[in-house]
C-alpha cells in the first residue's frame, strides 16, 4: 500500500462517516448503540490508514518529521480518535460530523505541501517523551476547546427558546459540562507533564526560538490552572467556563501551531 492510497483511503472513510452520521441525526435514528457503533466504524477505519500515513511520512533513516504540516496532521489525528471514542460514551455525534472532515482537509493539505523539522536518530527519550506528551495536551485541550464552542452554541439557542434544531443531538447541558471539564482535567495533566519534562530535558528551555512557545504555553497552563480552581471552589459553569477554555487554548494554539508557523514556514520561505 503506498502513502498516496493510504491517504485516499482515510480521507474517503472520513468523509464516509461524516456521511453515515449525518444520514443518521437526518433520520432522527434513535441512540443504539449498535447503530453508533455501526456508523462510527468507518471513522476508525479512516484513522488506521491516517496513521498509516503518518508514519510513512513522517519516519526515515534521517529521524522523525515534526515539520508543521506533518504536526498538524499528527494533531488532527488524535483529536479524531479523542472524539471518535467519547461519541462512543456519549451522544456527540455531532463534535464527529466536525472533526472528520477537518482530519480529512489535514491529510491533504500534509499531502500536498512540505515542511520539516527533524528529530533526528538518536534523540533522547526525555525529548521525545517531552514531544509526544505536548502534542497529546494540544490535542485534548484542542477537543476542550471543540466542546465549549458546542456548549456555547448549545446554551444560546437554549436561552432564546429554541430547543430545536442540531443542538437536540446533544447531551443536556450538565453533562456537556461534566464531559468538557474531564476532558480539560485530562488535557491539563498532560500539559503539566509536558511543561516539567520540558524543563528537565530540554537543554534550555528559554532558547532564543523557544521563548514565546515557552512562555506562551506557560500562560495557557495558568489559565487552565485558574479554570479548574474556579470550578472547584466557586463552582464555574456556563460562560464563564467557556470564555477561560477558549482563552486558554488560543494561547496554546499560538505557543505551538503560531511559533511554529513563523519558525518553518515564514522564516523559511523568506
Amino acid at each position: 500500500m503506498t502513502n498516496l492510497i493510504a491517504a485516499l483511503i482515510a480521507i474517503s472513510f472520513y468523509l464516509i462517516c461524516t456521511l453515515a452520521l449525518l444520514l443518521r441525526l437526518r433520520q432522527h435514528a434513535p441512540v443504539l448503540a449498535l447503530g453508533k457503533t455501526a456508523a462510527l466504524i468507518p471513522g476508525f477505519l479512516a484513522l488506521a490508514a491516517h496513521i498509516f500515513t503518518l508514519e510513512q511520512g513522517m519516519v526515515s533513516v534521517d529521524g522523525v518529521n515534526f515539520g508543521f504540516y506533518n504536526a498538524l496532521s499528527l494533531i488532527a489525528a488524535f483529536i479524531t480518535l479523542f472524539t471518535l471514542i467519547s461519541a462512543l460514551r456519549h451522544p456527540i455525534e455531532m463534535l464527529s460530523i466536525l472533526v472528520m472532515p477537518i482530519a480529512a482537509l489535514s491529510i491533504a493539505v500534509d499531502m500536498s505541501a512540505q515542511s520539516s523539522h527533524l528529530l533526528p536518530p538518536g534523540s533522547s527519550g526525555g525529548l521525545i517523551f517531552h514531544v509526544l506528551t505536548s502534542l497529546l495536551a494540544y490535542s485534548i485541550l484542542a477537543l476542550a476547546a471543540l466542546l465549549a464552542i458546542a456548549l456555547s452554541i448549545q446554551n444560546r439557542f437554549l436561552h432564546s427558546h429554541q430547543p430545536g434544531g442540531l443542538i437536540r443531538f446533544l447531551p443536556p447541558l450538565k453533562t456537556m459540562e461534566s464531559l468538557l471539564f474531564e476532558t480539560i482535567v485530562i488535557g491539563f495533566i498532560f500539559l503539566s507533564i509536558s511543561l516539567i519534562s520540558g524543563l528537565m530535558f530540554l537543554e534550555n528551555m528559554f532558547a532564543q526560538h523557544l521563548v514565546h512557545k515557552t512562555i506562551l504555553s506557560i500562560l495557557a497552563w495558568c489559565v487552565f490552572a485558574v479554570l479548574l480552581l474556579g470550578r472547584w471552589l466557586l463552582g464555574w459553569r456556563g460562560r464563564t467556563a467557556i470564555r477561560w477554555t477558549l482563552g486558554g487554548f488560543i494561547s496554546l494554539m499560538l505557543a505551538y501551531f503560531g511559533s511554529k508557523f513563523v519558525l518553518e514556514i515564514i522564516l523559511r520561505s523568506s
